[in-house]
């Protein structure tokens, strides 16, 4: 007869399942709420200026693009460049405009010049008190060879060109305090009152005109002897002739002296101011980074206080069963949880942030969802490498050392 020995029940080999283990951390960072928000507070600062730096640059960027598309990137601004045969500025012919109009590859052509003429609110303010507008006479087909738009009012068309009228840029309009929506508003220009008749919108592809006062060619000639020589000619081209109406540009204007002529690309200088945005942009998340790095520090301090405060509680782990891996996780964890508040918290007030900025400058509003996102994965991952090295060491303890008085 055989007998079968009695082995010892098989000790269930201990689990700590996923969802426990983000339990236990909530638990761990709820029990030590102050500790945990001042903590999150580091994590969310980096995490705001990263989010509003990249959505205040996407705006930025959208808005520009969004001037290039309404206005057009195929304008040229033909100007008088350096004279080298005088000592006397140069000067662009009376016929600058119309030479420039024959090219096949041209669309509009239209001309301002500016005239030795003041402009003031009143008549009894000082002659010099003028707030540095300049009068300009301006052609009636000028707003719409530069696509521009009023703000409120008419336009110089070929009706008002010989009358006392003008067209106040936007800046203009600000500084003299010209509002014509609360009815009709005078400026004393040369030596007579003017009636403003409308205020322009902002010009980027021509932004001299927002500090212009501008009137019709026909009064010009009338009150102040405008002789139709202009000081600048904006050329609108086709798109894909851009750079060959450029090249023959000043030869046209002015065949005797083309060196005398300056002629730009106003949409350059749009796309410059963008690089020069990027290149700011990337300065500006580098200090966020910093910032990131910063309450990435606090945490792996705070979580090694939490594993010196917390050495009882380890040992009594341990001793129930808890692995290495089991405490290793649950510290780990509670890292994770703090960086993702933190990061939460960062990309609502960068998003916050980014808004109330765009809505001031009345830009679009662009959050770019892999910038949200980008900034919680960057906070979990700050989190995680700052949590390494206090989770191992608490993984480390021994129960009988754990338990041990201090």
């Amino acid at each position: 007869m055989t007998t079968t020995e009695e082995r010892p029940p098989r000790l269930e080999k201990s689990v700590l399942r996923f969802r426990d283990a983000i339990a236990l951390g909530k638990l761990g960072v709820l029990g030590r709420r102050g500790r945990a928000m001042l903590t999150a507070v580091g994590i969310s600062i980096g995490i705001a200026a990263i989010v509003a730096v990249v959505g205040i640059s996407a705006s930025s960027q959208a808005n520009l693009l969004q001037v290039l598309d309404d206005l057009g990137t195929n304008y040229l601004t033909v100007k008088p460049g350096q004279s080298f045969s005088s000592d006397e500025e140069a000067q662009l012919p009376a016929e600058a405009g119309g030479r420039l109009s024959i090219l096949d590859q041209v669309q509009a052509v239209s001309t301002v010049a500016q005239l030795d003429v003041t402009v003031r609110r009143t008549d009894q303010m000082p002659a010099t008190d003028t707030r540095g507008v300049v009068v300009l006479a301006a052609e009636a087909d000028l707003l719409s060879t530069l696509n521009g738009k009023l703000a409120s009012g008419r336009w110089l068309d070929a009706g008002l060109s010989g009358y006392p009228t003008v067209v106040l840029g936007t800046t203009a309009a600000q500084r003299h305090g010209v509002d014509i929506s609360e009815g009709g508003q005078l400026v004393w220009l040369g030596e007579q009152w003017f009636a403003v008749v409308g205020i322009l919108q902002p010009m980027p592809l021509a932004p001299e005109l927002d500090s212009a006062a501008l009137i019709g060619t026909g009064i010009a000639t009338q009150q102040f002897g405008y002789q139709g020589s202009p000081t600048t000619v904006y050329v609108r081209a086709n798109p894909d002739d851009i750079n060959a109406v450029r090249d023959v540009a000043g030869a046209t204007a002015n065949p005797e002296s083309p060196q005398e002529v300056e002629v730009t690309r106003p949409s350059d200088a749009l796309e410059a101011r963008a690089a020069a945005d990027t290149a700011f942009t990337t300065l500006l998340l580098g200090l966020g980074g910093v910032a990131l790095l910063v309450g990435g520090v606090g945490i792996a301090n705070v979580m090694v206080i939490s594993v010196l405060e917390r050495r009882n509680e380890i040992g009594v782990r341990r001793a129930l069963g808890a692995t290495r891996r089991h405490v290793r996780s649950q510290f780990l964890v509670e890292a994770l949880v703090q960086a993702g508040l933190g990061g939460f918290a960062g990309v609502l007030l960068g998003a916050g942030v980014t808004v109330v900025y765009a809505l001031v400058m009345g830009w679009p509003i662009v959050l770019p969802v892999a910038g949200l996102a980008g900034g919680v994965l960057a906070a979990l991952l700050v989190g995680g490498l700052a949590g390494l090295y206090p989770a191992s060491r608490a993984a480390r303890l021994e129960p009988a050392e754990a338990v041990r008085p201090a």
